[in-house]
């Protein structure tokens, strides 16, 4: 049995691989992003009977017409936190907790926020099952942010807005890097924030595809 399970285990670990190349020959990826990808299980993030898709740089569906973003947006998302150096993470939008998971092997600290309960309640359960320790998850409407824990290293939307809330900007650190999918007409761009003594400086890096944010929270 021990053997069995080392050989998943084995087939498992190359298909991480391979779909990390696969990213690599589409955007750079840094080695500690690469790593974090290749150790995020992916399979257990994606709906019950699309397993043979958690693989492809694609988007799947799921509950309350949410989504789980390709493996794609959430490299380049990663990179664009730039999170070495970094000890603690916000996420707006846990979503599948799939980015969370990816967040936690190179941040160690990771806080996330979900404004629907059951997406948050399956995440939590993942989370578990995998034995991840360091991610801590709320449900609330994250354009509230989780102010006891602030101010953060880095922050990331994992869903499009017009414009970030001024009280999470409050929330990241001087030197901290905020990282959104701005919405731009009919475009969604991601946009990296860093937050000087004297202002934010902004940066627009990449077109990308989510879901927006919505006020509120949802059962």
């Amino acid at each position: 049995m021990p053997h069995t399970a080392h050989f998943k285990d084995k087939i498992r670990f190359q298909k991480h691989k391979k779909m990390a190349d696969d990213i690599a020959k589409l955007f750079p990826i840094s080695a500690n992003v690469y790593d974090a990808l290749c150790a995020s299980e992916r399979e257990l993030f994606v709906p019950q009977g699309m397993a043979l898709h958690a693989y492809k740089l694609d988007a799947l569906p799921l509950a309350s017409n949410q989504w789980i973003s390709s493996p794609l947006t959430v490299a380049k998302m990663t990179e664009a936190l730039t999170c070495k150096g970094a000890d603690s993470v916000l996420e707006i939008g846990c979503g599948s907790g799939y980015q969370a998971l990816v967040l936690s092997k190179l941040i160690r600290r990771v806080f996330t926020i979900e404004r629907i309960e059951r997406l948050l309640k399956e995440a939590k359960e993942r989370f578990k099952l995998l034995g991840v320790t360091n991610i801590h998850t709320r449900y609330d409407d994250g354009q509230n942010g989780w102010r006891e824990f602030a101010p953060y290293d880095r922050i990331l939307f994992s869903a499009s807005t017009p414009q970030v809330p001024q009280r999470l900007f409050e929330q990241l650190k001087v030197g901290g890097i905020l990282v959104a999918p701005i919405e731009k007409g009919t475009k969604q761009i991601i946009t990296r924030f860093l937050k000087m003594e004297e202002g934010i400086h902004k940066e627009a890096l990449d077109e990308c595809l989510f879901v927006p944010v919505k006020d509120g929270r949802e059962y």
